[in-house]
């Protein structure tokens, strides 16, 4: 899936009018039909089956709040096959309109911008629910698992639902994030996907319940492992090319703590710099080639690397500066390819330049508690976001290694101890 883009001056793009603010509409039915239709090729492979707990408590006709974890390109699909013929609005990013605003409106779609604050979303929200009593589908981890763990959900979800005050259905995968994971080119494996549906809270336990008790039920549904799926349910991966991209997620060597020599390749993920070998195995489990293996759990690698980044924070010695080039989006017409720059991240948070001096944009640390980034996004490259409701910057780093998942990691990291640290409570991983 590709966007379309288009190369402008940086003065000329920023002075672009914006698009103008339109209520959501009911999707059409014929629309939702033909993505059912479409979406019988796209799960056939994958023999999908899904399971229902307490879902006869919701009628038929009753609109809901449907919350799905993230975890591939089919996530869409797996809804249709679950969810038809109910209709139900999709909150997306404003990236998903390029080109095709129209039928993303037909569609019911909602367009947002991942981790920048969106008062419009909750309208629109509730224009579908109770205007048009038409469900609405939202994806609250919002990006890509990079390990196969949630990533993280906003604090205070439990303020949005009081608001609605709507039933809530969960959805959680299993097996999407294995056939196609993020890090990994693209590349589908075999692998059979199946689906929990739960009703989840109704009206009276949403009315009942406090945010915090409501945020803690919605951690506790979006709590899963889809490494640790697999090889508690023995699924074999066998593709040759499993291990590949790897070193996006694993960028740091746990034996020489060099950064940016990984290489994941085949069923191996090796570093440049000491030599030493992981074999990606069948069930998803690292094994060292010679000597001792330092983790056998991907996600175990990842939090490794995570409390790496958070001793360089404290230490006052994180910094990332990386070249980059510029894409821009502040319309549905295209993404707006716009020269080059440099992106700087480190205590005081994003700050990136360029443009032959025209672009000069910072962002503190506390203005989100995570950060927009993509591998391989819409095939152009590895992806850092930021921005805000007027421009949204999309950084594609050159020559740099691989620094994606570090900055996720340190966004992630400088947001708690700066949060925190200033209300005077300990932080909290």
């Amino acid at each position: 899936m590709k966007i379309k883009t288009k190369h402008l001056p940086y003065e000329q793009v920023i002075a672009l009018k914006r698009p103008k603010h339109r209520k959501p509409l009911r999707p059409l039915f014929l629309l939702q039909l033909v993505i059912r239709v479409l979406s019988i090729f796209d799960l056939a492979p994958t023999k999908f089956t899904y399971a229902t707990h307490g879902m006869e408590r919701l009628s038929k006709k009753e609109p809901c709040l449907i919350l799905m974890n993230h975890s591939s390109f089919i996530d869409l699909k797996i809804a249709s096959r679950i969810f038809f013929p109910k209709r139900y609005g999709i909150v997306c990013t404003t990236d998903g309109f390029v080109g095709k605003s129209w039928l993303m409106r037909l569609l019911g779609c909602i367009p947002t911008q991942k981790f920048v604050s969106d008062v419009t979303l909750i309208r629109d929200m509730e224009h579908l629910l109770k205007k048009k009593k038409t469900s609405v589908l939202m994806f609250p981890e919002a990006g890509y698992s990079f390990d196969g763990r949630a990533t993280p959900l906003p604090r205070k979800m439990g303020v949005l639902l009081k608001r609605l005050n709507v039933p809530v259905v969960s959805v959680i995968t299993q097996g999407a994030f294995t056939r196609d994971p993020l890090y990994n080119c693209l590349q589908k494996r075999k692998v059979q996907v199946r689906a929990d549906v739960t009703y989840l809270l109704t009206p009276e336990d949403i009315r009942s319940k406090s945010v915090a008790e409501l945020d803690k039920i919605l951690d506790d549904a979006f709590s899963f492992d889809n490494f640790a799926w697999q090889q508690e349910n023995s699924v074999v991966i066998d593709e040759p090319f499993r291990a590949d991209g790897l070193n996006r997620v694993l960028y740091r060597c746990p034996h020489c703590g060099k950064e940016g020599k990984m290489e994941g390749k085949g069923t191996k993920l090796s570093c440049r710099n000491c030599g030493k070998i992981y074999v990606l195995t069948e069930l998803g489990y690292l094994q060292a080639l010679d000597g001792q293996t330092a983790f056998t759990h991907i996600p175990n690698w990842y939090e490794w690397e995570r409390g790496q980044v958070r001793n360089e924070l404290e230490n006052g010695v994180y910094r990332l500066e990386t070249p980059v080039d510029i894409g821009v989006l502040v319309d549905y017409k295209a993404l707006y390819m716009v020269g080059s720059g440099t992106l700087t991240h480190n205590e005081q948070g994003f700050h990136l330049t360029g443009c032959n001096g025209a672009l000069d944009y910072t962002q503190g640390p506390l203005s989100s508690y995570t950060l927009n980034c993509d591998y391989y996004w819409y095939e152009i490259g590895d992806v850092i976001c930021i921005g805000n409701q007027d421009a949204l910057y999309y950084c594609f780093p050159k020559g740099s290694g691989d620094v994606v998942a570090k900055t996720r990691l340190a966004a992630e990291e400088l947001y708690k101890l700066k949060k925190y640290r200033r209300a005077g409570n300990p932080v909290t991983a």
